[in-house]
């Protein structure tokens, strides 16, 4: 087994990043065909969601594989490879398999066990093995993760450790409130119609919502998906489909709108947000001091030099205010010589002890003063002085309005214009808020249940996979054992043409027992061998001690792929 994943998701990436490298399904195709076409890659599967972008490869070389892969999900992305490279995670061989597991049981997600990925997963491999590029190790991989993940959501309470992407961001949309009590009587209008978007509507539903319109770009799969709400378990709800072009129009109806669609673009701008909101409230929309996704507080002082410390050439001793690099009264009026002779002094000062006083304190460490010193040296030698610098005041916070208007954006990219943050009467949770929120959340200890569940499995399906490896040597050798008997016959008839056939058939079948008793122990004894760890060598030692032809083992290697090829999803 050769298993090789290179990715990025919302643990090694910034969800700007995620958001641009993100692939339509017309560029998850051409990826997938541009890998099994390149050197090193014989399959090839894209796992791409809302938070994650791995391309998983079956390949003879590491390294190699390492950077054709990582130049494909560059060229693909869009985004550069050397911008992306430094966000890209690699997994091979055992590693890579114990990674798709934990992705399967949610352990990876942005919600600690959220079922979605499973779907994902299975939609992953049937575009695979539609495309043909799935063989035997790929879809054994694939259909084992989903086994797997079932098994951990059957097993265990993972799903009390985290729920669905949905039900977290209309929990965050609460802010905390009961969602059932928060959404009951509201309106909503859920904006596409794809399998998250229809997830975000069944869930309004079951929370109470009181009315769910739907807008897609396909107006059939819009009144399907409201046929399929109104004719729920909730006679109370009322579903309606509306065309894109209804959009501004109905989300100043809306009190709650979710969107999670595949444009490229955006789908709500801030301006089409501010009409909304100036439409539901008649008054013009204000735009919050603060983004209502951060904390305000009072800015942050300047940062102190390592000055006063030890060993320092000048006497600041005296200075109440301290010495400070920004430009504060300590500095005011000193002249280029007297900044050059202290940078020289911070630049020198290597002492560990000075380094654990700079890093407890928070502050930059010598050499960052150095060359802010030096640069404050060539302004006085221009300027004649350093300016002094007043600390800034602390701002009051401005308290927000309450929200007349929730948006949940699910799409990566982005639906929903980031700008929405800071609009008065509007609370918007998109990725990168859920990343920020669910990075707190408390995990259940079902995790730790989860965890030796995945070990265990990657265990099994290493050992599967080292014996299925030594497979195709042991059919050829049977094989060829095969043609020895139909020879030894051959010649055994043209030596006794007066043979009859029952005593024929009996010779016949006395030499195949003895060749199946003499090759039986062997090759029950070497697939034990070569399921154990670094037993990969005995395949080799069967086609070195019986000279096995090289072309019979990859024909029946061949075979066995063009059938898994073949396979559906589990």
């Amino acid at each position: 087994m050769s298993l090789l994943v290179v990715g990025l998701s919302h643990r090694s990436a910034p969800v700007s990043v995620l958001e641009r490298a993100s692939l339509s399904a017309d560029a998850q195709v051409k990826l997938l065909q541009d890998t099994v076409a390149a050197e090193p890659a014989a399959e090839a599967a894209v796992l791409a969601t809302c938070n994650r972008i791995e391309l998983y490869a079956d390949v003879d070389k590491f390294h190699a594989g390492v950077a054709e892969l990582s130049t494909l999900l560059a060229q693909h992305s869009g985004v550069g490879l050397e911008e992306l490279t430094p966000y890209l995670y690699v997994h091979y061989e055992d590693r890579a398999v114990h990674h798709l597991f934990s992705v399967a049981c949610g352990l990876d997600s942005m919600v600690v066990g959220e079922g979605q990925i499973l779907g994902q997963i299975k939609d992953a491999l049937a575009r695979a093995q539609d495309l043909h590029t799935a063989g035997r190790l790929l879809n054994d991989l694939f259909q084992q993760a989903l086994r797997v993940g079932k098994r951990a959501h059957s097993e265990t309470g993972i799903d009390r450790a985290g729920q669905s992407l949905v039900t977290f961001g209309l929990e965050q949309l609460a802010a905390g409130a009961d969602v059932r009590r928060w959404a009951r009587g509201k309106r909503a209008l859920v904006i596409g119609a794809g399998s998250m978007s229809s997830l975000a509507a069944a869930t309004l539903a079951r929370a109470g919502i009181a009315e769910i319109v739907v807008a897609n770009r396909t107006f059939d799969r819009a009144e399907r998906l409201a046929r399929i709400l109104g004719a729920g378990d909730d006679p109370d709800v009322l579903a309606r489909a509306v065309p894109m072009d209804a959009v501004p129009a109905e989300l100043t109806r809306a009190d709650v709108a979710v969107s999670c669609t595949g444009a490229t673009g955006l789908v709500l701008t801030a301006d089409a947000v501010v009409a909304a909101v100036e439409g539901r409230t008649g008054e013009p929309a204000s735009v919050a001091a603060t983004d209502d996704r951060r904390t305000t507080g009072e800015a942050a002082a300047p940062p102190a030099s390592v000055g006063a410390e030890d060993g320092c050439p000048l006497d600041l001793s005296a200075v109440p205010s301290g010495f400070s690099v920004m430009g504060e009264a300590a500095v005011a009026g000193m002249d280029a010589a007297t900044l050059e002779q202290h940078a020289a002094w911070a630049a020198g000062s290597t002492s560990a002890a000075g380094a654990v006083r700079t890093r407890e304190a928070g502050r930059p460490g010598p050499t960052a003063d150095a060359e802010l010193i030096t640069a404050l040296a060539a302004t006085a030698a221009t300027a004649g002085r350093i300016p002094e610098r007043r600390r800034p005041e602390a701002v009051a916070e401005v308290p927000r309005p309450e929200p007349v208007l929730f948006l949940l954006d699910l799409a990566m990219p982005r639906d929903i214009d980031a700008a929405a943050h800071r609009l008065g009467g509007v609370r918007l949770v998109d990725i990168e808020s859920l990343a920020d929120a669910s990075a707190d959340a408390p995990m259940a200890a079902d995790v730790d249940l989860v965890r030796r569940i995945v070990a265990d499995e990657v265990t099994a399906f290493g050992a599967a996979q080292r014996a299925a490896h030594i497979t195709p040597t042991v059919v050829a050798l049977r094989l060829m054992a095969a043609d020895v008997v139909a020879g030894e016959i051959a010649r055994l008839e043209g030596r006794l043409p007066g043979l009859d056939d029952k005593h024929r058939a009996e010779i016949t079948q006395t030499v195949k027992r003895v060749v199946d008793k003499l090759l039986h122990a062997p090759t029950v004894r070497v697939k034990q061998l070569a399921a154990e760890p670094g037993g990969a060598g005995y395949a080799d030692a069967l086609r070195t001690l019986f000279d096995l032809d090289p072309e019979t083992v990859a024909s029946v290697s061949r075979a066995g792929n063009s059938t898994e090829k073949n396979r559906g999803p589990a």
